[in-house]
This record gives C-alpha cells, sequence and structure tokens, in this order.
C-alpha cells in the first residue's frame, strides 16, 4: 500500500535554510537540531520529514509493522503500517518509556521510531535520565531490554531530530519579552550531555517568519514529492556506494569509510586545511563536516566533494559552536 500523508512540505512559508537542512538530514540519515523561538516552523518541518524520505520497502514494512502489532498500535482495518512512524513523545517520558520494558517486555518509543523519526521536541526539558539513555540505541541502533527470565533486543534505527528554544522562556534575544539571565540560559543549553549533541551532524537556527512570507510573498513553497525524488536519487548513490558493507548512510560512515569516500581535491583539501587550523575544530566536527559535505554532493549527483559541499556543510555547524562552543 501506498504512504499517505496529511501534510506537506509545501505548507510551510519561508525557512529555506531549515527546509535544505531537512532534505540533506533525510537524504543521509543525519540527525537534525533545530533552534528558534516559539512559532517558527520547528515542529512543522520535523513533522513533514518522513514525507520526503523514501518509501518503505517491503522488508521494512513488515519489520515495522511487527512492532506495532506487538504494541496493539496497528490500524484495525490494515495488515501492514505502510507509513514511515514519525513519533514525538512529551518531555515528560521516563527512560522505561523509551526504552521499552515491563513485566512483559514491550517494544518503547525508541522502536516505535524504527524505520522513521523520533521527535524531541524542547529537549532541554527532558529529563538527564531520558536524555543519556539514547546514548547506546543512537550507537548501536537497538535496544536490548534485560529482565530475570531473559533478554530481549528490538530495533531503534530512527533518524533523530529535535528542537530547542533559546533560552528557557523561548524569547531570546528579545529582550522586550526574554528575561532569563545568561546563567539560566548556559545552564537550559548544557542539560543536554555531549555524547548525544554530538550525535546532530546538522545543527541550524529557525528565524521567524517575515509577513511577506507568510502572506505568500514568492509562492507557496516546493513539495514533498519533489523533494523526496532528491532524496531518493542520493539514498540509491549510498546504496550502491556501501554495497556488500553494514553500512546504508553516509551518516554511519566511520573514519575508515570517511577517509575512502570523502576524499579532497587539491583546493578542497587547502580550504578545510585553512579552517581547520583557524577555528580550531575538533576532529569529530572534521568528520561530521565530511559526511554532511558527502551528502550534499550526492544531492547534486556529484562524485567528488566540491568547495561549495564543504560551506554549506560548514555553516551546518555554526550554531552547534555559537552555543556549545
Amino acid at each position: 500500500m501506498e504512504e499517505t500523508y496529511d501534510v506537506d512540505f509545501r505548507d510551510i512559508r519561508g525557512q529555506l535554510v531549515l527546509r535544505r537542512a531537512a532534505e540533506i538530514a533525510a537524504a543521509g540519515m543525519h540527525g537534525l537540531l533545530m533552534n528558534g523561538s516559539a512559532g517558527t516552523g520547528k515542529t512543522m518541518v520535523a513533522k513533514r520529514l518522513p514525507t520526503i524520505m523514501p518509501s518503505l520497502t517491503r522488508e521494512e514494512d513488515i519489520e515495522i509493522s511487527k512492532i506495532y502489532s506487538i504494541c496493539g498500535l496497528l490500524p484495525p482495518d490494515r495488515p501492514l503500517l505502510s507509513r514511515r512512524p514519525f513519533r514525538s513523545p512529551h518531555h515528560t517520558i521516563t527512560p522505561l518509556a523509551l526504552t521499552g520494558g515491563g513485566a512483559q517486555a514491550r517494544p518503547g518509543e525508541l522502536s516505535l521510531a524504527s524505520g522513521g523519526i523520533l521527535f524531541l521536541d524542547e529537549l532541554p526539558h527532558f529529563s538527564r535520565g531520558a536524555i543519556d539513555i539514547l546514548r547506546q540505541p543512537l550507537e548501536e541502533h537497538k535496544v536490548t531490554v534485560t529482565r530475570v527470565h531473559g533478554s530481549y533486543e528490538f530495533p531503534a534505527d530512527f533518524m533523530l531530530v529535535a528542537a530547542t528554544n533559546p533560552c528557557p522562556c523561548g524569547f531570546y534575544p528579545d529582550r522586550s519579552r526574554c528575561s532569563c539571565s545568561e546563567l539560566q540560559i548556559q545552564r537550559y543549553l548544557d542539560h543536554i550531555p555531549r555524547p548525544v549533541l554530538e550525535r546532530f551532524d546538522i545543527c541550524v537556527d529557525a528565524s521567524p517568519v517575515t509577513y511577506e512570507e507568510l502572506n505568500g510573498a514568492g509562492g507557496t513553497g516546493e513539495d514533498s514529492a519533489s523533494i523526496r525524488r532528491r532524496v531518493e536519487r542520493a539514498r540509491n548513490i549510498q546504496a550502491e556506494r556501501f554495497s556488500g558493507t553494514r553500512i546504508r548512510f553516509n551518516s554511519r560512515m566511520g573514519m575508515k569509510e570517511t577517509q575512502e569516500y570523502c576524499t579532497l581535491g587539491q583546493e578542497e583539501g587547502s580550504f578545510l586545511k585553512t579552517v581547520y587550523e583557524t577555528k580550531q575544530l575538533s576532529a569529530r566536527r572534521y568528520h561530521k563536516i565530511l559526511k554532511v559535505a558527502r551528502t550534499i554532493a550526492d544531492l547534486d549527483g556529484c562524485g567528488l566533494i566540491s568547495r561549495k559541499h564543504l560551506s554549506e556543510a560548514l555553516g551546518y555547524g555554526m550554531l552547534e559552536e555559537r552555543l556549545w562552543g
């Protein structure tokens, strides 16, 4: 059965940078962190991400539907889910509800999001325990629940998407509405532990929408079907690149694969070397830039990473650098 959705990217006014970041994230399964005041469209973008991801394969549909069947969440009129999941648990959720478990072990939200999107809105408001519990599933793409009578393994292969406000009240830097102190803002942002923050290859600001954009100046935005076609082409390139390996997406490349598939020409290498030394980038940040640049090049249908691709990838790390250093 063909996937159908009630939402579409053409509904989003303005936010060209946010839309572009979402496309790149979907193409390479990169973690996406959006920062901005309430009402800037972060949740709208997140909810539309499944509409630009490739259609479910038969095998994916069966695996996802098994999880939903165990939890009694399959639609009564359909034997298969037939669409990519979008799970958005409230920030009061417990670590147990995320991972699953109970007397009769059942999948949690991380497994229900497998094959689709796990969206954590207002990420700093989640408990530290709930955020920390993400570390192993993000690394291994599965959840292991251990009980006295045995261990259970559930899939947890999702794309992590999160949103943050710029401060506890959500209005910074508008000091006519925000009275948060610098210390309060820093404590709020520091609630996200570094190992989880590092899982976001793409960090982007959601700017306020202008009156002209809200009222249709420049026409409606590009629809999901058009964006999905580009994402599918980029995914096909990755499928061919990683054929015969356990890797499926650019975001999952290790150091060995990054060195093999993200080689740079002399001009591009010189450019990135200058940036690396000038900004004193970490090795982690350097490899994130290369992986995102590889996905941007795939979207352009380019075998080689150009300076243009590197420059755009660098831009998606400026927010992390500005807020967390």
